[in-house]
């Protein structure tokens, strides 16, 4: 009898499920509900110097390569563990980096489009200055290829060919990304010679006589810009012809110019959009959506503010909207306030990072991800937001990590990186400046 009663309940309970909007569409078990899961940062395997950039091989072997900002290249295998030896070591070939705190550098890494069938890939790491830079300039940015060996987890150390040496006149604002576009063309951001203000030894005077200075205005330099080559052609590199100043005057790799120092940028995997975050001087930091041609305001404008030389912690009250050449002088697609100058500012230091393409964390698709270096100006407590977008100025808010350690995620953040399935990881290190061994990758995971 009780067996029977508990078929009939059973058939009926199936029944109402079959009901619109039962409440069997409910799911006690909270585990596979999206919205149930949180945020957290699953720290990889190893330890690092100070780890600023991360990318996957294109070679189907599931293998992350880490950029070290003190002069290797380290590789994630497949199995999620770190190979002892670095693949790359360009630390002889640096200028000697400061402990507490460099701009200068192993900065930026990527793989040739063709990788798996030529081996090619492409470093920028700051030299001693070179032979012929001008006298009292700091040192020499490379821009390099290199090949890999017969081992798939070595680079033939030798192989280096020069592809730009770019002098710089001071130590800080070097920029350092180099990533390939969709259009298959070497892209590398380039700061604007650094000290402060875009004004000083190595820094031009520009069309903007009410500031003094700078490189970035400057079409005749390359301080300051987003340049794009082609590295299939030429000897050490051709021009795409579709770059904005070819046949026009000015230096024909500018691509995007009017940036302070454009420390990250990254592509959008799906749309090949490209983003920029451009760190501010004493009042606002910024992340620019920028397109070929286009002028992102520096030194004329700090982010969407009239910049003034003279006083560089009061904007100035207007300034020109556009250049002599008629470009506009275009606003960023995010700013916020540096916690220098802002007793309610976000941070130090825009770390500019990825537009989620992934499939594990489902809440985050299309959204960009960005930091600040750090919310204190006295410890590691660097925040991660995630920006939407829609129109001119884009919304964002802070994200939450369950396992984040206070404040912030406890960590100088310097980097984000991104692998081929478009998960998106953070590089992080507890030391301001290019020493110890508290580096480490988190991955963005949802559990």
């Amino acid at each position: 009898m009780e067996r029977k009663l508990r078929a009939k309940l059973s058939w009926l309970v199936w029944m109402i499920c079959l009901l619109p909007f039962s409440a069997c569409d409910s799911d006690d078990d909270t585990t596979d509900n999206p919205v149930n899961k949180v945020l957290q940062l699953r720290e990889m395997n190893g330890t690092f110097v100070s780890p600023i950039a991360l990318v996957e091989s294109p070679d189907e072997t599931n293998r992350l390569f880490v950029v070290d900002q003190a002069g290797k290249v380290f590789i994630i295998n497949a199995a999620g563990n770190v190979v002892t030896d670095p693949f790359l070591d360009v630390t002889a070939k640096m200028v000697p980096l400061t402990p507490q705190y460099d701009e200068r550098g192993l900065l930026g890494f990527d793989f040739h489009p063709n990788y798996k069938t030529n081996g090619k890939f492409y470093v920028y790491y700051s030299a001693p200055l070179k032979a012929g830079a001008p006298a009292g300039w700091n040192h020499t940015s490379m821009i390099s290829e290199f090949t890999v060996s017969a081992d798939p987890n070595k680079a033939n150390a030798g192989s280096e060919r020069m592809i730009m040496e770019i002098h710089k006149p001071q130590a800080n604002h070097n920029g350092g990304t180099i990533a390939f576009g969709k259009d298959g063309f070497l892209y590398i951001s380039i700061g604007d010679g650094g000290g402060a203000n875009d004004v000083g030894l190595g820094h031009v005077l520009d069309w903007y006589t009410v500031n003094d200075g700078g490189n970035a205005q400057s079409v005749d330099n390359l301080l300051g810009k987003i340049l794009r080559i082609d590295v299939n052609s030429g000897s050490p590199y051709g021009i795409p012809a579709g770059n904005p100043l070819v046949g026009k005057p000015g230096m024909d790799e500018i691509y995007a110019m009017g940036l302070r120092n454009p420390y990250r940028f990254s592509f959008d995997r799906t749309t090949g959009e490209l983003f920029v975050g451009d760190a501010g001087q004493n009042l606002y930091e910024e992340v620019n959506k920028v397109t070929i041609g286009g002028n992102y305001g520096w030194n004329v404008k700090e982010a969407s503010h009239c910049f003034s030389t003279a006083t560089p912690n009061q904007s100035l009250a207007s300034c020109p909207s556009s250049d002599p050449d008629g470009r506009q002088l275009v606003d960023p697609i995010i700013e916020f306030q540096n916690i220098k100058s802002f007793a309610g500012g976000l941070g130090l230091v825009v770390v500019g990072g990825n537009v989620y393409r992934g499939s594990a964390v489902p809440r985050l698709q299309g959204k960009y991800l960005f930091s600040n270096f750090t919310a204190s100006q006295t410890s590691p407590s660097g925040d991660i937001y995630m920006a939407s977008p829609g129109g001119t100025t884009w919304p964002y808010e802070k994200i939450s990590f369950s396992n984040a350690t206070a404040p912030g995620i406890g960590y100088y953040v310097k980097g984000f990186g991104e692998d081929n399935k478009g998960e998106l990881y953070v590089l992080a290190t507890k030391e301001l400046g290019p020493t110890g061994n508290t580096g480490k990758v988190l991955k963005i995971v949802e559990e």
